[in-house]
């Protein structure tokens, strides 16, 4: 604790003492010197508060997460003297501050553990009920489905209980994101329209409206229903970049792989050159290397632009999904146009021809031969691929057969006409 001996005075030439300090240790020791005075006044506590708002950015800009932990634990007394908003509002921003420490998720998920077993004891439920769903985000983040998941559930129960729409938007958002990491797409589109239904009732912030229309279009795409998934990005797109959120730029890149994905891959361009000039970085690169790997049809440029942007394709789960079912038709296509003129040919030729490692080419063909996309066989003992002539299928037996089916309608139709007759 890097608190004083002394206490200052709890006044705002205290917190002006604190700005006007050489560093920031020294104004550090100046808040928590401040915050050490035991004076209750009304003045007092006011600026008690604005001193736990700039000592929380202090540390957090000096990286000292562990000494945010153990402020808000030293604070539990001045809570007691406080309303429960303002209470809510300070933990919550103590726990931003250290969102914002990098590499510090473990501290998160145990600094809110903790909050929830004080918020708990102290009967404190509205604070409790959010701190429980930023842990839940927490541990979603952290792979931790199984916990995150029966928190979520017993929280959702008693949200909708006590009729908390804004939180219960929170909460039903963070459970389809939780059931679309599992690939439990029934479950993730349920509670993607319970937050909608929610969300109709109340007003909804534009950046919860941005992140209700991202998830949206995520298990659109899912579905392979690409245009629709295209325009929910396209409006969480504009929500986020109103709001200069950095998630504008994943919502741009979504949108183009829909284009990509509609075989509209020359859109690409146009669209980053109209929209997304402020957001030119790797991840629009990534987007614009795959498009044009896709409109020359090229296998290698494919291949290039996943090695070349590791982190933006294949890191990006999302992406990486969608790509891989692209990169398999892709592959699919440029087989079957080098195939197409032989009766046999060495496996080894193609691979040459495609230029990919001989034995993805041969397990990719084995896959497409059991998926009857062309009729052939692999000779394995000299390395060759046979193709056989598709068989003709005679028209004249489906039309025989339908005509069956006809004659047996009619002798049915006559057979009730006669029975009604005889009767």
């Amino acid at each position: 604790m890097a608190s004083s001996v002394s206490h200052l005075p709890a006044t705002t030439e205290s917190l002006e003492l604190a700005s006007e300090a050489k560093s920031r240790s020294a104004a550090i020791t100046i808040l928590y010197r401040v915050l050490d005075n035991p004076t209750a006044s009304s003045e007092a506590l006011r600026v008690k508060e604005q001193a736990v708002i700039k000592l929380s950015d202090l540390l957090r800009e000096e990286n000292r997460g562990e000494d945010l932990r153990g402020l808000l634990t030293t604070l539990r007394p001045f809570f007691a003297l406080i309303p429960k908003a303002k209470t809510a509002k300070i933990v919550r921003g103590i726990i931003d501050s250290v969102a914002k420490i990098p590499n510090s998720t473990d501290l998160q998920i145990s600094l809110c553990k903790e909050m929830v077993e004080w918020t708990r004891s102290e009967k404190r439920t509205f604070l409790r009920q959010r701190v429980e769903a930023r842990l839940a985000a927490l541990l979603m983040e952290s792979k931790e489905y199984s916990e995150a998941l029966t928190l979520l559930s017993g929280l959702v129960k008693e949200v909708r209980r006590l009729d908390d729409k804004l939180l219960l938007v929170d909460i039903d958002l963070l459970e389809s994101k939780l059931h679309f990491s599992l690939r439990n797409l029934p479950k993730a589109k349920a509670a993607l329209t319970a937050a909608r239904t929610a969300a109709n009732a109340i007003y909804v912030p534009p950046a919860q409206q941005g992140t209700i229309d991202l998830q949206s279009g995520i298990l659109h795409a899912e579905e392979k229903d690409y245009k629709t998934a295209y325009s929910y990005f396209f409006e969480a797109f504009e929500a986020f970049n109103a709001l200069d959120d950095p998630r504008a730029v994943y919502s741009l890149k979504y949108m183009l792989l829909c284009k990509i994905m509609v075989n509209q891959a020359e859109d690409v361009a146009g669209i980053i050159s109209s929209k997304a000039l402020k957001f030119l970085g790797p991840e629009l690169d990534a987007m614009k290397a795959v498009a044009d790997a896709y409109a020359k049809r090229s296998l290698k440029l494919f291949e290039t632009s996943l090695q070349d942007f590791k982190a933006q394709l294949d890191e990006d789960p999302i992406v990486h999904r969608h790509l891989s079912s692209l990169y398999d038709t892709l592959l699919e296509q440029n087989l079957c146009r080098l195939i197409e003129p032989f009766s046999r040919v060495e496996i080894a030729h193609i691979a040459s021809l495609i230029e990919l490692p001989l034995e993805h080419v041969e397990k990719k063909l084995s896959q497409m031969i059991l998926d009857k996309k062309f009729a052939g066989t692999l000779d394995q003992g000299v390395g060759c691929l046979i193709i056989f002539e598709d068989p003709k299928t005679d028209a004249i037996f489906p039309a025989t057969l339908e005509t069956i089916q006809n004659m047996g309608k009619v002798v049915d139709s006559l057979f009730v006409r006669s029975a009604k007759i005889m009767a």
